[in-house]
């Protein structure tokens, strides 16, 4: 059958008429108050998931701050002790010449959590309004956003090493600063926030262009 030409609506599962489980994709008819395989209440659109995201990611970004501004290590020898922001201790690594795992830290420290809030935000945003940007990019931009979450926290994953490998009483001590508390928390409000995010309302978006009525 030639279907070349044709105007081929893709339907949604709430114009097929069922619901979807967040948590096991067990599909149900809609108005299925919870998912008979998993318990997990069912709902067509998470109505209150903006207010979440928005909330989630202001208390991680109040939290990043902080974790840029005070140490996140200390070190402690015999006769000096030296602390070192994130930046500062990456400044001091290229000093000494590891160049490679400054950068790494950097990046995993500094660029991502800047591009995780900003990803965020323009999710939030661009499912209140038109955006330029095509579903699927955004889709795939909210998947890579959840996907590089887990992988913010190598930097406290550095500090616990070194705080626990080198620990030579009087001698030398490496120990976690106040940052690494904020960071933490920055890291952990983030993922919630993404994760707070109600992808379905992407679509929803187009849905509603579609099916307004022209002036």
């Amino acid at each position: 059958m030639d279907i070349a030409g044709q105007n081929l609506a893709i339907k949604s599962a709430r114009d097929l008429g069922v619901v979807a489980c967040t948590r096991c994709t067990k599909v149900w008819p809609a108005g299925t108050a919870t998912c008979g395989r998993c318990g997990k209440a069912l709902v067509a659109r998470d109505e209150k998931s903006l207010q979440r995201v928005w909330a989630l990611w202001l208390v991680g970004l109040m939290c990043y701050v902080p974790a840029n501004m005070y140490p996140m290590l200390q070190t402690r020898t015999l006769l000096s002790v030296q602390e070192d922001t994130i930046v500062g201790g990456a400044v001091e690594l290229m000093h000494h010449g590891a160049v490679g795992v400054a950068v790494i830290i950097l990046i995993a420290s500094v660029v991502i959590p800047l591009a995780k809030f900003m990803a965020i935000a323009f999710l939030a945003i661009s499912v209140t309004r038109p955006s330029s940007v095509s579903n699927h990019h955004r889709q795939l931009l909210y998947e890579v956003v959840e996907y590089i979450g887990r992988w913010s926290m190598i930097d406290i994953f550095v500090v616990a090493i070194m705080s626990s490998l080198v620990q030579l009483n009087t001698l030398a001590a490496v120990n976690p600063g106040r940052a690494s508390l904020f960071f933490a928390l920055s890291v952990i409000f983030t993922m919630l926030s993404a994760q707070a995010f109600d992808s379905r309302m992407i679509w929803d978006v187009q849905a509603k262009q579609k099916g307004a009525p022209e002036e």
